[in-house]
């Protein structure tokens, strides 16, 4: 892009100026004294003062300063990066969201906005572009790739290349988000290709999801250009993909957790190739676990150095997405920097984002002002739905069962003999921890209700109903009987979203989510708030399984391209064979 004359002249004005206070001619802005730097790219802590001019990092040495704050010793390393993330998963906007872990360290995110643009299409991309001006936090976005996630659901909006082509010019926008259709990259399906075309024609990236893909097909999936994943499970997985020259994203949110297992497989050889990212976390892990800062204190807990620790949480994420004005501290990067007391728990003490004093000890400390989202509310069109259409009708009660696996969002496609009346309904079996799963469409008045069974969520009373069911976000139920399943889904529908418990066909806990269905307009801290109650009614009455996150992991339920087996507004879908199966086994 030209600079107009103006331009070029206040960017030489402001290189001259960095140049002279990087030589000591001049006085820094401000000057952060007695630090002790991590640097990420010698592996060495350095006792230095870090001199800051325009927000950038001038020089490492001694130097005046207009403005000093004092490290007193503490380690400076950069800001925080989390290579991807949902912000739609933490039930909050994006403003909120900077508000809330800028004092936890994370300076930049990497975002897929693929569920609010699976509800609203490029105008909930716009919401979200526009919201996250208001935040200090730097939101760098990816445009979603696969809106619906594959054909067998409907989503509120359908994003082709061609619907692409102006988004992916913005400069706020990296590349394109998680590509979930494995089989259409695989196969070099046309419409596919034209989406890979669009970002390479642009010189952005494009992100990977290709949980399980192995050999030939995994060669093919990378040969597309594509370049990271944060899908792996296993250590095999991580290596097949770093030998391949991929990024893996090592993944800690709240229902996936597999960061422990894969740092199993990080040696000083492959470190550089690996990222940190939360991918789906909601504000009850946040505000009890932390964000970034807390996979730190798992990679040392679990014997990675800590500077290579940090190094995947800064440095290489800044690399891998051609974000060379951050991820260390050092001269001409952005000053970024984060002080922290020890390199073991890594407790914050200060933030600084391009040299502002963003948070101390906890508080953001910044001008605060909350993006108008009415643009995104009323997502709600759910046809004529009645306990009726939750009615199975089955032969016989040899069916397919969804298997949870704790600990992921993988699923296990199995069998089991459940009872049924004399008109082929389900009949729950509280010595059977089976219950009946529902999607419900509620995007275009479809009127479609899928139903099936999910075992291994330990529910013992009532239901629970939600409309953050990835990635079409249609409303997602599991219950013990369809009266208490139908309190549930109509009270979600006329909040217009959100979470919903009930009890003996009553509700007896919920939270709105007005921003789309799947975002509140409230602060972070009122959401986890009302998180902490919800969770504790769902294990103390409704009994559900204590291994699992209840929410996040049911919301996944509906995710079609995560093996083996998931629901969908269109029926079961087995994932291994790209269908549609029957309920019942044939």
């Amino acid at each position: 892009m030209c600079l107009k004359r103006s331009d070029l002249g206040e960017e030489k004005r402001i290189l001259k100026k960095r140049i002279d206070v990087a030589a000591g001619r001049i006085p820094a802005d401000v000057v952060i004294r007695n630090a002790k730097i991590v640097d990420v790219f010698s592996g060495r802590i350095l006792e230095d003062d870090i001199a800051v001019s325009d927000g950038m990092i001038a020089g490492i040495g001694s130097y005046t300063g207009h403005k000093i704050y004092e490290a007193d010793g503490r380690y400076a390393i950069p800001g925080l990066i989390d290579a991807h993330m949902h912000i739609e998963s933490t039930n909050v906007t994006p403003e909120e969201l900077g508000r809330m872990i800028v004092p936890l360290g994370t300076t930049t995110i990497i975002a897929d906005p693929h569920e609010i643009v699976n509800v609203c299409g490029i105008t909930g991309l716009n919401y979200m572009l526009d919201a996250a001006k208001n935040t200090v936090l730097d939101i760098k976005y990816m445009i979603p790739s696969c809106v619906p996630a594959t054909p067998f659901e409907h989503s509120g909006a359908v994003i082709g290349a061609k619907q692409m082509q102006e988004p992916i010019k913005n400069e706020h926008i990296l590349g394109l988000g998680e590509f979930m259709d494995i089989f259409g990259v695989v196969n070099a399906e046309p419409e596919v290709l034209d989406k890979i075309l669009t970002a390479k024609n642009q010189g952005k990236f494009v992100d990977g999801h290709s949980p399980g893909t192995t050999g030939h097909a995994l060669d093919g999936y990378i040969a597309a250009g594509i370049r990271t994943d944060h899908e792996c499970s296993t250590v095999d997985e991580m290596n097949e993909r770093i030998s391949r020259g991929m990024y893996v994203i090592l993944r800690e949110g709240s229902a996936c957790r597999n960061l422990e297992t894969l740092l199993k497989g990080v040696t000083l050889y492959n470190s550089r190739r690996c990222l940190l990212c939360t991918d789906d976390f909601h504000m009850h892990t946040l505000l009890n676990e932390g964000h970034m800062d807390k996979h730190l204190r798992l990679c040392v807990k679990n014997d990675i150095d800590p500077i290579v620790a940090i190094q995947m949480a800064t440095l290489n994420a800044a690399e891998c997405y051609g974000l060379d004005d951050r991820g260390a501290i050092a001269c001409g990067r952005r000053a970024d920097i984060v002080l922290v007391d020890d390199l073991k728990n890594f407790k914050i003490h200060q933030v600084f984002v391009e040299g502002c004093e963003a948070a101390r000890e906890g508080k953001y400390l910044l001008p605060y002002e909350r993006q108008d989202s009415t643009c995104v509310h009323g997502s709600f069109h759910v046809k004529d739905f009645s306990a009726e259409k939750l009615k199975l009708h089955l032969k016989s009660g040899h069916v397919h069962v969804i298997d949870i696996m704790p600990g992921g969002i993988l699923t296990k496609k199995s069998e089991a003999e459940v009872n049924i009346d004399s008109e082929g309904e389900f009949v729950w079996n509280s010595e059977q921890d089976i219950v009946k799963v529902a999607v419900i469409e509620r995007h275009k008045n479809t009127g479609n209700v899928g139903c099936g069974f999910l075992r291994g969520y330990g529910l013992k009373q009532g239901a629970v109903a939600i409309s953050i069911a990835h990635d079409s976000h249609n409303i997602i139920t599991v219950g013990i009987s369809d009266k208490d399943i139908e309190a549930a889904v109509n009270q979600i529908i006329a909040q217009e979203g959100g979470i919903v418990l009930v009890k003996n066909g009553q509700v007896i806990e919920n939270m709105p989510m007005s921003v789309g269905g799947i975002m509140s307009d409230q602060s972070g801290c009122q959401v986890g708030e009302k998180l902490s109650i919800i969770y504790k009614k769902i294990e103390e009455d409704l009994k559900v399984n204590p291994l699992i996150d209840p929410l996040m992991t049911l919301a996944f339920m509906s995710l079609p391209v995560i093996p083996e087996l998931k629901m969908t507004d269109t029926g079961l879908f087995d994932v291994t064979k790209n269908a549609c199966i029957s309920l019942e086994v044939e």
